[in-house]
C-alpha cells in the first residue's frame, strides 16, 4: 500500500500523515509550494487540488503499489460571506481528486467531509449517517461546499469508485500550526484575552481519534458509504472551566446571552479581519454553537473501531504542545 495524503500540513492531515509513518507506512504527501510546516519522513509532493495538472504525479509511478488516497484538503470557514477560494479548493479541488482517482484506477478514497455537510434535525433529536446531500439542505458556505463535494464522492462510488466517507465533527487538539478556529480558543483563553464566553456548545473531538478513524476506514470503510467521526457535545463553559483546572488562569465566569453576541459579531469580524487573524466568533459560528449538534458515531465505532479519548485529556496535550512550540 501507498497512501496519498492531500492538505498534509494541515492540522488533520499532518496528523493523519505522522500516525501512518509511524505505523511504517509510506506516505506521499500534498502540500502547497509556500507551506512552512512540512511533514517529516514523508515524500512531499507540491501542489493545488485547484490545479488538477499539479497533481497528477502524486498519482504515477507506483510501481506496482495499490494506491489509497486520503482527501484531506479544505477550507474549514466560519466566515458569513461567500468566498470563493472555499469553494474552489472544497468542491472543485475534491472533484479534482476523484477524477484522477479514476483516471488512474485508485485502491481506495477516503473523502474527509465534515458532520455540517449533513442536515440539521430538530432539538433532540439524534442524528446520524444520510446517503443523499445537496447544499440546498444546509446552513452557510462551508456546509454547502461539504455537502455538494460530498456527493459527488458517492456519485462516483455509485458508479464503481471504491470511495467511502467519513464526517468528523469539531476537531481539537495538539499538532495545528496554523490558527485552527478551537486552538485559537485555547491561546487567547491562556493569554488572557478571552474575557467573556458565550452560550451554547458543539461536539468536540480529538483530531488524533478522527486521524484513528480515518485510517480504519481506509481497510474497513465500505464503498459508498459514510462514517460520522465524532465524540460528544460540550458546551463552551464545560471547555473553559476544564481549561481552567489545567491551566490554574483566571476561570471564565461571564457568559454573554446569544441575543447580544449575534448584534456584535459583525463587529468581531471586522475587527479579526484588522487583526488579519481568524474570527472566533461570527454570525455563522453562533448559528452553530446553538444548532443541534447531537451526532452519533456508532457506525463508526461497529464497523471501523472507532474510539474517542477524555476532552481533558486532549486539552492538556494541546495546552502542552502550544507551550513547546512557543505558542503560549
Amino acid at each position: 500500500m501507498l497512501y496519498f495524503i492531500t492538505g498534509a500540513a494541515g492540522h488533520l492531515g499532518s496528523v493523519i500523515t505522522r500516525q501512518l509513518i509511524n505505523s511504517g507506512k509510506q506516505v506521499r504527501a500534498l502540500i502547497l509550494p509556500n507551506e512552512k510546516h512540512t511533514p517529516e519522513k514523508a515524500k512531499l509532493y507540491f501542489g493545488d487540488v485547484r490545479d488538477k495538472e499539479s497533481l497528477r504525479p502524486c498519482f504515477e509511478n507506483l510501481n506496482g503499489r495499490q494506491l489509497v488516497v486520503i482527501h484531506c484538503a479544505g477550507i474549514v470557514s466560519i466566515a458569513s460571506k461567500f468566498n470563493q477560494a472555499v469553494y474552489d479548493v472544497n468542491v472543485t479541488g475534491t472533484k479534482n481528486i476523484v477524477d484522477l482517482c479514476r483516471e488512474y484506477s485508485a485502491s481506495k478514497l477516503v473523502y474527509v467531509s465534515s458532520v455540517h455537510a449533513i442536515p440539521e434535525k430538530p432539538n433532540g433529536i439524534t442524528i446520524t449517517e444520510i446517503t443523499e446531500f445537496s447544499p440546498e439542505h444546509v446552513v452557510g458556505l462551508y456546509a454547502k461546499t461539504k455537502a455538494e463535494a460530498t456527493a459527488y464522492v458517492l456519485d462516483a462510488a455509485r458508479q464503481g469508485l471504491n470511495a467511502c466517507v467519513v464526517h468528523p465533527s469539531g476537531i481539537i487538539g495538539p499538532y495545528d500550526h496554523g490558527r485552527g478556529h478551537l486552538t485559537t480558543l485555547v491561546i487567547d483563553y491562556y493569554k488572557r484575552r478571552l474575557t467573556s464566553g458565550v452560550n451554547g456548545g458543539y461536539d468536540f473531538v480529538d483530531v488524533r481519534d478522527v486521524a484513528d478513524g480515518i485510517i480504519a476506514s481506509c481497510d474497513k470503510g465500505r464503498q459508498g458509504e459514510c462514517y460520522i467521526l465524532s465524540n460528544r457535545f460540550f458546551k463552551i463553559s464545560e471547555i473553559l472551566d476544564m481549561l481552567h483546572e489545567i491551566t490554574g488562569k483566571r476561570k471564565i465566569k461571564n457568559y454573554l446571552p446569544i441575543w447580544f453576541v449575534k448584534i456584535t459579531a459583525p463587529l468581531a469580524e471586522l475587527y479579526y479581519k484588522i487583526l488579519k487573524q481568524p474570527p472566533l466568533f461570527t454570525s455563522y459560528s453562533i448559528y452553530t454553537l446553538n444548532s443541534n449538534a447531537q451526532f452519533s458515531h456508532q457506525k463508526a465505532t461497529s464497523e471501523l473501531g472507532y474510539t474517542t479519548r477524555e476532552m481533558k485529556a486532549t486539552l492538556k496535550d494541546t495546552v502542552n504542545w502550544l507551550k513547546e512550540n512557543g505558542r503560549i
